[in-house]
């Protein structure tokens, strides 16, 4: 998402180029990362509503605290860098992480939700962190022709990861057998809570184990050098304040208007992802279609086997009691799958169609997506809402493009203001939670999502104009 900065000459020899294979392939496993570890906030969030008896606002931040470490770290992240340098950068930023894994185990022993945010608010400051430094090097690592292949080949592992971790998640949290299940019901509510809370230190202990082991291999790792902010380019920006007046990137309406687009495009793939399974439960499906049992089944095979590789003993999905959070985490799953494949399907619309006139479909099909949920009940809700990550995949890669135009020494600056716009995650699920938690329900508070697309339509039609 960051700008690359001024980089050394591509190389030249095969020798060289085959020595950035092995970097390369430690930044794709870094990406995949960002995406499981995000995504699988979407099943977290309603485990920890049950687990800490919580509100629809109160799980909802969840996601507050995590996106919100965006929004904080931003500039400091950049400070960092500057000190410590971008290698020495991506080791701190997986400690960091690494650190708020940890703070899960204590959470979980103790079932205090306030310890819950504080690790996940760690664990987004670590991908803060990350992401400010990840992201220049993805560009440099090989030759410059090669660098939006680079680029995309990060985008489908992070969208892989991110597809993956809410059915791992379901499996793990909301698994088991029916007889498991009868079990844990019939124990006594506090006592069934604190079985539930031990199934959460596992994956995080884990996931703290790699990436302790990740960062080793990043400081290992010998990456190419970025360069600082050419001299240049700084008196390039005091000529322009002096001829037009512009001191700021924030003198340019349309960047202005793109960060709240960032803002909007942010919240709601992160406010319908959250919700997903809930909106489902609110649903009262008591029979699921063929397909969708199909689909869980099949899911559920692959996901058995990895619950081998975590120590669990496989189960399948109990698809007869209609909707559960089990069946909604392979939902939240299929939303993710739908971001991943339409980029993928993205990278060459873009390149033989308008990406703007694109833009301007998507926003109004997630419009059209969402308010028809709404009108209507059972699956098919949930379904239309799931066909919205089809509709987010291009935003991004169309959005920041038109919104940093035309700031040219100023687009730097502008750029870290969109990156901190991706607070939006922070700010529209809880609004969410808000609206259903104070009398609207569920199905109010999904208005909020159609009003964010609506937005991100005006932004297509008349909001990038440069002016």
């Amino acid at each position: 998402m960051a700008t690359p900065l001024t980089t050394s000459p591509p190389p030249t020899s095969t020798a060289t180029a085959r020595s950035y294979v092995l970097p390369m392939v430690a930044m794709t496993s870094l990406f995949f990362l960002f995406g499981a570890v995000t995504n699988f906030n979407d099943v977290l969030m309603p485990y920890l509503k049950d687990l800490c008896q919580l509100t629809d606002l109160q799980s909802s931040l969840v996601q507050g605290a995590f996106f919100g470490a965006y929004f904080l770290m931003s500039l400091p992240a950049g400070y960092v860098l500057r000190r410590l340098g971008y290698q020495r950068g991506i080791v701190l930023g997986l400690l960091v992480m690494g650190g708020g894994a940890l703070l899960f185990i204590p959470a979980a022993n103790s079932r205090t939700f306030g310890l819950f945010l504080a690790a996940l608010g760690v664990l987004g400051a670590g991908i803060t962190l990350l992401q400010v430094a990840a992201n220049p090097y993805v560009s440099v690592l090989g030759s410059a022709q090669r660098a939006a292949s680079r680029v995309s080949i990060v985008g489908v592992a992070n969208g892989l990861g991110g597809t993956i971790s809410p059915l791992i998640g379901g499996m793990i949290l909301f698994g088991g057998s029916v007889a498991l299940k009868a079990q844990l019901a019939a124990l006594p509510l506090q006592e069934r809570l604190s079985r539930e809370a031990t199934l959460v230190k596992p994956l995080y202990l884990g996931l703290a184990v790699f990436l302790a082991v990740l960062s080793g291999v990043f400081f290992l790792l010998k990456l190419p050098e970025i360069e600082s902010l050419p001299a240049e380019e700084e008196a390039d920006t005091a000529t322009l304040a002096a001829t037009t007046g512009r001191s700021s990137a924030l003198d340019f309406p349309h960047l202005l208007l793109g960060i709240g687009a960032i803002f909007v495009y942010v919240g709601v793939e992160v406010g319908l992802g959250s919700f997903l399974i809930r909106y489902g439960e609110s649903q009262g499906i008591t029979q699921l279609s063929n397909f969708t049992q199909t689909l869980v089944r099949g899911l559920n095979v692959a996901t058995n086997f990895i619950a081998v590789l975590v120590g669990q003993s496989p189960a399948p999905i109990d698809t007869s009691a209609g909707f559960t959070k089990a069946v909604g985490a392979v939902m939240v799953a299929s939303y993710w799958f739908g971001v991943m494949v339409g980029r993928i399907i993205g990278i060459p619309l873009l390149q033989r169609f308008n990406d703007r006139r694109m833009l301007v479909g998507v926003c109004a099909a997630g419009v059209i997506l969402v308010l028809a949920s709404i009108l209507s009940t059972g699956e098919t809700a949930l379904w239309l809402i799931v066909l919205c990550g089809l509709c987010n995949a291009i935003m991004w890669p169309v959005v920041f493009p038109l919104a940093i135009k035309g700031l040219g020494p100023f687009t730097k600056q502008g750029s870290s203001y969109l990156i901190m716009a991706i607070v939006g995650g922070a700010v529209v699920p809880p609004l969410m939670g808000w609206i259903s938690t104070n009398g609207g329900g569920l199905r109010l508070a999904f208005v909020l999502p159609a009003l964010c697309y609506a937005y991100l339509l005006h932004y297509a039609l008349r909001g990038y104009r440069v002016r």
